[in-house]
């Protein structure tokens, strides 16, 4: 158990290490050197830890959003949880800009596509359990797919560019978009011919 705990904290403070160069300079010019320097460590114990800088930023970006963002109960606390994801872009708007400048949008989102797949998943497997029925295979992996694509791209985008929506109308939005989904599979899921 020691060892986990250390483990956590040398790559917390190589996370911290990472936001702080970010702060002066862009992702791309940053190495791996100054990460070490910076947090007192050696270029071993990095990659230990990492397999390269884009590892360790992806570790970053999950381990603060992401991971606590899977604590909600998203099909009762979903306002929340996009309330947190908007909180947390605003007070790391340098981290997740630089992150974008260097390595783009697609590059991003597909850092957070497999956590945002997981999320979507448990929104459409709550709603499954709350009317005691099942959807059919294949519609549910499309609509999973589909809203994924759509919450990542629209978040990424709106981290960009926070001029085009306050939090509290991209909140409302996709509060909205959110219920509306939850009712209609509700409807759909209690309606016996659509099965």
């Amino acid at each position: 158990m020691q060892y986990t705990a250390t483990s956590l904290n040398t790559k917390i403070m190589l996370s911290s290490s990472l936001k702080k160069l970010m702060e002066k300079k862009p992702f791309s010019k940053i190495s791996v050197r100054e990460i070490v320097a910076d947090c007192g460590v050696n270029r071993n114990t990095f990659y230990y830890h990492f397999q390269d800088i884009r590892d360790l930023l992806k570790w970053t970006l999950e381990r603060e959003a992401i991971e606590v963002v899977k604590k909600f109960d998203l099909l009762i606390n979903y306002k929340q949880a996009i309330l947190f994801v908007m909180d947390y872009a605003e007070k790391n708007k340098h981290l997740i800009n630089c992150a974008y400048d260097s390595i783009g949008r697609d590059e991003l989102k597909r850092f957070f596509y497999n956590d945002f797949l997981s999320i979507t998943a448990s929104l459409f497997d709550s709603a499954e359990k709350s009317v005691g029925k099942k959807l059919p295979p294949d519609y549910k992996d499309f609509l999973i797919k589909f809203f994924t694509e759509a919450l990542s791209g629209v978040l990424i985008d709106w981290v960009k560019d926070r001029n085009s929506y306050t939090p509290e109308k991209m909140t409302l939005y996709l509060e909205r978009i959110i219920e509306d989904e939850i009712g209609h599979l509700k409807k759909f899921l209690q309606n016996e011919s659509c099965l």
